[in-house]
């Protein structure tokens, strides 16, 4: 078969918009089935992975089922049209399904079959069941696409893919953009997965339009004049190819949790920036394999470039360590520069990414690349259409093992830096493989992998993500680092967030996560109290002014322990259960001792690791009171703690006369979210009162009862 190029058909060229849609959908339901999960699952961070490792998995799999069968099929595009619609409609009966399911479940289910403490496996089955079924959906969609656009256009068939890669993941970036900023807020999830339900029922009618025509041959390829001529020796090759892609998989998911915890100590961790770091990465594995198209054909030795690839790619995530620090100092230029005003709202996005960018786009660049070729060398390995299939879906199952090992594993032991490290040591030492394998090592080849050697030495030996930055919350105007006088006595990097203990002049410490102060207290002797102090030790004292004869309090959120330490002054509690999702939040919070001695040695007070509204669920318990101090509700994962389902939940497990208590930080927060929290509020506690507690601090005080009264003791 002649590998010249020739004008690309009509029908092909069709087929790249189409894909380009479905990209589009694809993201918006990854992004939707996230904020539905968390409101299920909640930001713990077996719920994070759950979201992810289902999703991935699902594709993966489904992948790896169609890959198989691809040849098979006479009519793969029919099939690939058969596959979008049935997408498009789990997403038109998504909504009332999770809601009638997670009801049920909260309900009735996990009350009956979960423990109060401790992972629940009937929860997680449930959100396998939401979402398991349309990810492995989506995953058959990229080899059934490949195989209908090399069937239709059989010439220079690497070009081919790497511009389906390309078109699909820019179609992903341009729905998690739209998702985020237009679609959620403007119509809401359910809204919004209907917008992505259309675009998959469109790209199905133009995918059968094309492919209900006539059918063309399974692609065949020649050999590659490289390839193995023994047989053991091209399976053990298919192996290898197989193998970094898995690795490089793990290695790109490791590079993306570690990057947002990063970017989100320098761009805030607000649900926008998250869905702007989400885009730069995609944006870079596009432009990757865009940047691929016009060569891999033409190449002469696929594994020689792949190997350059790998050791630039590991080389440059390894220098991102460095660029992080950077970016504080970058983005206090622009908070100066446009203030932290709404009108600068737009602005401030769009620097968010191009510093985003900055860091990812040159290691993404080198990630989208590599699928691309190692797909190419297989089909040229005589692996058939199967190989498109197993290239993308062996690569998804690591991106499994790196969200696994990335989450549980090598940020709590390693922090972000060193879980950056072992990813690029993974693949520079994967681009070191594949030139030793080679009878003959070119003198460039020699020079790239000493250099790369030598950066990936000096960053494990120099580089560390810089504590005084990372811990400044730069994204609210306080600049770029911790004052000099100021000393951090603790910093870890937890699962789910990032946590620095920082001691000011004075004996003024506070705690902070992912750089955003939760909580600050003065140790001085003698010494006023500060603002926060105030108000969360009336967080603790005022629902007992309230309720004085009550005997039991659940509080959701740790900060630094005084509003469960002030809470257990009450002689009449009998128990206080503070439901905290990430552990290095209460070791850190050590530091307040004595001062909040009361909360970690009474034998009243419990700790609890996990999402609240699931051990509410589990606990089969019911509170007198319940008081609520998240984070700010801009926070990325916090929000739900805001939400219409988090206080019907709220008022299932207060006892028949009991108050809720909830903290409102309005500080940094638009009007028009303060009012959606209180109108949130109402649909589940018809009267409430609000309690000023400092400028900038509400408190809300809600009964079950709206008859009962809330005059204070």
């Amino acid at each position: 078969m002649s590998r010249q190029a020739s004008r690309l058909p009509t029908s092909a060229s069709l087929l790249f918009l189409v894909f380009l849609v479905s990209g589009f959908s694809g993201l918006i339901y990854q992004s939707i089935w996230s904020h539905y999960l968390r409101l299920f699952l909640g930001h713990a961070a077996h719920g994070q992975t759950v979201v992810l490792v289902v999703f991935v998995g699902g594709m993966a799999l489904g992948s790896l089922l169609v890959g198989q069968r691809a040849e098979k099929l006479a009519r793969p595009l029919v099939a690939y049209a058969a596959v979008e619609a049935a997408i498009g409609l789990f997403a038109l009966g998504f909504h009332d399904l999770y809601v009638a399911l997670t009801e049920w479940t909260f309900t009735a289910l996990m009350p009956a079959v979960c423990d109060a403490e401790g992972l629940c496996v009937v929860q997680w089955a449930m959100a396998v069941a939401l979402i398991l079924p349309q990810s492995i959906l989506l995953g058959a969609t990229f080899p059934l696409m490949a195989a209908g656009v090399l069937r239709i256009a059989p010439e220079t068939p690497g070009s081919h893919i790497s511009v389906l890669y390309f078109v699909n993941s820019f179609g992903a970036v341009l729905g998690v953009l739209c998702s985020g900023f237009v679609l959620i807020p403007a119509l809401g999830l359910p809204g919004t997965q209907l917008v992505a339900g259309v675009g998959n029922f469109a790209v199905a009618a133009g995918a059968w339009l094309i492919g209900r025509g006539g059918r063309h041959d399974v692609l065949r390829l020649d050999a590659a004049d490289d390839a193995p001529a023994e047989a053991g020796a091209l399976a053990r090759e298919q192996r290898m190819l197989l193998l970094i892609a898995g690795l490089t998989g793990l290695s790109s998911f490791i590079y993306e949790i570690a990057w947002v915890r990063l970017l989100g100590m320098v761009l805030g961790a607000s649900t926008q920036a998250f869905e702007v770091m989400l885009a730069a990465f995609i944006l870079g594995l596009a432009l990757g394999g865009l940047l691929v198209a016009r060569r891999v054909d033409a190449v002469r030795d696929t594994l020689r470039l792949l190997a350059i690839v790998q050791l630039a790619m590991g080389s440059l995530a390894a220098l991102t360590i460095a660029e992080g620090n950077l970016a504080f100092d970058w983005n206090q230029w622009v908070v100066d520069a446009l203030g932290r005003t709404e009108a600068a709202a737009t602005a401030y996005s769009l620097t968010s990414t191009a510093i985003a960018m900055a860091m990812m786009l040159p290691t993404t660049l080198c990630a989208g690349m590599t699928l691309p070729l190692i797909t190419y060398r297989l089909l040229r390995l005589r692996s058939g259409e199967r190989a498109i299939g197993a290239v993308y879906g062996v690569n998804t199952l690591g991106g499994i093992a790196g969200v696994l090992l990335a989450v549980h594993l090598l940020l709590p032991l390693l922090d972000i830096d060193g879980a950056l490290l072992v990813a690029a040591s993974i693949d520079v030492g994967l681009g070191l493989w594949l030139l030793l394998r080679r009878a003959h090592l070119d003198r460039p080849a020699r020079a790239l992998a000493v250099v790369a050697g030598l950066l990936l030495l000096a960053a494990i030996g120099g580089l560390r993500v810089d504590p005084v930055r990372a811990a400044s919350g730069v994204y609210s105007g306080r600049g770029a680092r911790v004052p000099a006088a100021a000393d951090i006595t603790y910093a870890r990097d937890g699962k789910t967030a990032t946590i620095h203990v920082i001691r000011y002049p004075g004996e003024q410490v506070a705690i902070a996560t992912n750089g955003k102060s939760d909580g600050a207290i003065s140790l001085a002797e003698g010494a006023p109290p500060r603002k926060d102090e105030s108000t969360m030790s009336l967080l603790g004292a005022l629902p007992l002014l309230l309720r004085p004869e009550a005997e039991t309090m659940a509080l959701i959120g740790w900060g630094t322990g005084l509003s469960t330490a002030t809470a257990l002054a009450s002689p009449h509690l009998e128990r206080v259960d503070t439901i905290e999702i990430e552990p290095a939040m209460v070791e850190g919070a050590r530091v307040f001792m004595p001062m909040t001695a009361a909360a970690y040695e009474d034998p009243r007070s419990h700790v609890v690791y996990d999402d609240a509204k699931s051990y509410f669920a589990r606990s089969h318990r019911r509170y007198d009171l319940i008081v609520a101090e998240p984070s700010n509700p801009w926070i990325s994962g916090v929000a739900s703690l805001f939400s219409r389902e988090f206080y019907a939940t709220l008022r299932r497990y207060l006892t028949d006369d009991g108050v809720l208590v909830q903290w409102v930080q309005t500080y940094d927060c638009s009007l028009e979210v303060a009012a959606s929290i209180l109108a949130a509020v109402r649909e589940s506690f018809p009267r409430f009162e609000l309690y000023e507690a400092t400028s900038g601090d509400l408190l809300i005080v809600a009964p079950r009862d709206p008859a009962a009264g809330l005059d204070l003791a």
